[in-house]
């Protein structure tokens, strides 16, 4: 026994203790701990480890009452019920069944049937006529309507969950087509929420909502997802549009319905092909989906269908073929979420733009980890000098200057004092690049195919900027993109997920997801010059804060998207140089940088980050929920 004490604790040891912690600590059901097995045997201890950490976090804002006082009243059903519509749309749901367990299959039916909302129809298409229990359910349920909006496509074989959609699918006959799992409920607000966001925005041709999951029970509410609008490199990332989708029906039929090659992911081809085709795309930003879960379904056991995570792949690759987009598609190790990777179409100078003061080490560890680390080698390196006043500072100038690609550029101020966009647009001038990436001095590269990472998006026409994932030294996250209107510096906007664990992914994969976002800093940034001119570069009046948030709601306004790409990492050792707002002259600066901002983007800071979402906090930076005393 002696000889064993201190030994490293074998493999199936470290997976029992750990699942003993989970069961202890979380007061763990019997069946999450299958599901939990499940994990750890497909991932391993490490990624379970870290996953049960990231779960252990307490919800600042519990679901289960919020979604209580949520959920509308009935007296706001009521309200909807009694709406009168002028030209109201028809909305016809298309529910493919095949040996549905008869409760939930009748949940389903009649939280259609419960709608507030009255223009629908239901079209089940029923693979399995044979099926007694369905049977009886059917005949109860339709007869109990009496008003034929329940069509049932009875099909002599079970075609597929592609071919039966589509089966149902040709019989509608409303305006717009509506997907509905066999066993999952709708909110009775939902066909009137979609009504109405169709009546304020004509021209629409897909729209989808949040949704949330349910217990087999349908007693729990659990798992909100609260989406942004629409987000082109989000839906390559991850199916996160999912449910409640209704498109047009005549965009559903010219996009061909769907295909039987990507049965598993046949809603996720589908959206990608309507998507390229729809003049608009909205979204509600309201729960009105709950999708049940169980042990076979993705909802719950996103390992139950490993065929549908690589007909997944296939759709993005399809996608970007289609639209002439080159682009390499890998499963991440999470099943359902994916990366695109974005090859160099053409290798261009970049220019690095580096702002400077004193701080030699600083810029030293800077330059070091560019030169040590990165592959791509077509850089110039512009240190933009600001009355630095310690000799060992020019001292190391002296060193750099003129060697792998480096030039010491000296700024005069004017008598301004510290204005870091006249530092870079000054820097601008001297580069040579038609790529330009502004890089704060103190930071430090981690992956060595950062550039390679950010300039391959950069190049994609759509763009106009990309930022990069930032950490602070002790490994938690420092930024991983903007959002606009959130708290911090006078609630104009906030860096998300600061202070999480360089390990965790966050709110739905989403600090780990290649996406669009409002904005990114600036302490990596990388544009092309076109882009930058064309929306007039930095703004000078914002000397210190908010310049590159500025700079990228410009290039959101110009129609160019902005890119945060976690797969290009750097330490970001947080504004050395910089200084405090700790005089009367610096607090006066940043409350007139803050007014200018009100000012100047009144709309997006009125109406919310169109990549955020309403029922998330303005408060804090982990995509919580927001306390509904606080969403007026």
């Amino acid at each position: 026994m002696r000889e064993k004490q201190g030994r490293e604790p074998s493999g199936c040891v470290k997976r029992t203790l750990l699942l003993e912690f989970w069961i202890i600590s979380m007061k763990v059901s019997p069946y999450m701990i299958r599901k939990g097995l499940l994990y750890l045997k497909h991932f391993g201890v490490k990624r379970f480890w870290y996953k049960l950490m990231e779960r252990m976090e307490p919800e600042e804002v519990p679901y289960g009452p919020w979604y209580e006082q949520y959920r509308p009243t009935g007296q706001e059903l009521e309200r909807q019920r009694e709406t009168r519509w002028s030209a109201p749309l028809v909305f016809s749901i298309l529910v493919p069944a095949w040996h549905s367990e008869p409760e939930t299959f009748r949940a389903m039916i009649r939280s259609v049937k419960a709608q507030t909302y009255p223009y629908w129809e239901l079209c089940i298409a029923n693979a399995t006529p044979e099926d007694e229990g369905m049977r009886r359910v059917l005949e109860e349920e339709v007869r109990e309507a009496e008003d034929g909006r329940i069509r049932v496509i009875e099909l002599p074989e079970n075609l597929g969950i592609a071919g039966n959609t589509n089966a149902a699918l040709e019989a509608a006959r409303g305006d717009f087509v509506a997907l509905l799992d066999h066993d999952d409920l709708l909110s009775p607000a939902a066909l009137y929420q979609l009504a109405r966001h169709l009546e304020k925005h004509p021209g629409t041709d897909m729209v989808y909502t949040d949704e949330d999951k349910i217990s087999a029970d349908g007693q729990e509410h659990s798992c909100p997802h609260l989406k942004p609008d629409f987000n082109e490199d989000l839906l390559r990332s991850n199916n996160y549009i999912c449910h409640f989708l209704a498109v047009k029906r005549t965009l559903a039929l010219e996009a061909g319905g769907f295909r039987a090659d990507y049965d598993g992911a046949q809603d996720y081809d589908f959206i990608f092909r309507c998507s390229e085709k729809a003049g608009r795309v909205g979204h509600v930003p309201e729960i009105l989906y709950h999708w049940r879960t169980s042990p076979a379904s993705t909802a719950d056991n996103p390992l139950s269908k490993q065929y549908a995570y690589e007909a997944g792949r296939r759709a993005i690759e399809d996608h970007l073929k289609r639209l002439g987009v080159p682009g390499q598609v890998t499963s991440r190790k999470d099943p359902g979420f994916y990366q695109v990777s974005y090859p160099v179409q053409k290798e261009e100078l970049i220019s690095i733009i580096i702002p400077n003061k004193d701080e030699a080490e600083t810029l030293r560890r800077c330059l070091d980890s560019i030169h040590r680390l990165s592959t791509y080698r077509k850089v110039e390196i512009l240190v933009v000098e600001n009355h630095s006043t310690q000799p060992e500072t020019f001292d190391y100038y002296r060193q750099i200057d003129g060697k792998d690609g480096i030039r010491v550029l000296y700024w005069e101020d004017d008598g301004r004092g510290f204005n870091y966009p006249a530092l870079n647009n000054f820097g601008v001038k001297e580069a040579k690049g038609e790529v330009l990436l502004f890089l704060n001095n103190d930071t430090e590269v981690i992956t060595p195919d950062w550039l390679e990472q950010m300039l391959g998006i950069c190049q994609r026409p759509e763009v106009g900027a990309v930022g990069a994932r930032l950490y602070y030294p002790d490994n938690t996250v420092q930024h991983a993109g903007v959002v606009i209107g959130i708290g911090g510096e006078g609630g104009v906007a906030g860096s998300m997920c600061v202070g999480m664990k360089r390990e965790y992914e966050g709110y739905m994969h989403r600090a780990a997801l290649l996406q669009d976002m409002s904005a990114v800093t600036a302490a990596c940034l990388m544009m092309r010059r076109s882009v930058y001119e064309q929306v007039g570069g930095l703004d000078e009046q914002l000397a210190v804060a908010f310049n590159d948030i500025d700079l990228c709601l410009k290039v959101r306004q110009a129609g160019y998207l902005v890119v945060y790409d976690p797969y290009a990492e750097l330490y970001h050792h947080e504004s050395k140089t910089r200084g405090a707002e700790d005089n009367k002259e610096k607090i006066r600066r940043f409350q007139s940088e803050i007014e200018l901002m009100r000012s100047r983007w009144t709309q997006i800071l009125r109406e919310g980050d169109p990549y955020y979402n309403k029922n998330l906090s303005r408060s804090k930076w982990n995509y919580s929920l927001r306390d509904k005393e606080h969403m007026a």
